[in-house]
């Protein structure tokens, strides 16, 4: 039987897309669960909140696949992660022992962009809806917490 009356196109289409998130997720996730981890301030290894946040983040980005059209999916995880970590910030304000816990959640969450990720000040800033010197500053006073609880 001929391989186009088998599988038809969607289902052909379907399957790669499929595939192609999955290679994505097997690339990122390791990554991104661990920005994930820094942000709960959870301990490695045990880290449920994090795997929640992550999970949405990576279905949200699933929903969205085919729309991408040359978007950056790491980028998008990376927002709507970091998105639903400030939305939820109030649940993660209590820390739990991890590298980031002496930080206020909004601390973490400059600190994981900025110094784990690497985004630009002023792409942080768009991000969090916050003023460039906000961002430059609530860095500068983590960092400073971090060096004096090292």
């Amino acid at each position: 039987m001929d391989e186009r009356r088998r599988h038809p196109a969607p289902v052909r289409l379907a399957h790669a897309r499929e595939r192609d998130f999955e290679a994505y997720v097997a690339g990122a996730a390791g990554r991104l669960l661990h920005a994930a981890t820094l942000l709960t301030t959870e301990p490695p290894g045990r880290a449920p909140r994090a795997q929640a946040l992550l999970t949405a983040a990576l279905a949200a980005t699933y929903a969205r696949w085919d729309r991408l059209r040359g978007e950056d999916p790491y980028d998008l995880t990376r927002r709507e992660l970091a998105g639903r970590f400030a939305r939820a910030a109030r649940r993660f304000h209590r820390p739990r022992g991890g590298l980031l816990s002496p930080l206020t959640p909004l601390e973490r969450l400059v600190v994981v962009l900025r110094l784990y990720e690497g985004v630009a000040e002023e792409q942080t800033a768009a991000l969090l809806g916050l003023p460039v010197d906000r961002v430059r500053a609530t860095c500068t006073r983590a960092v400073t917490v971090l060096r004096r609880a090292s």
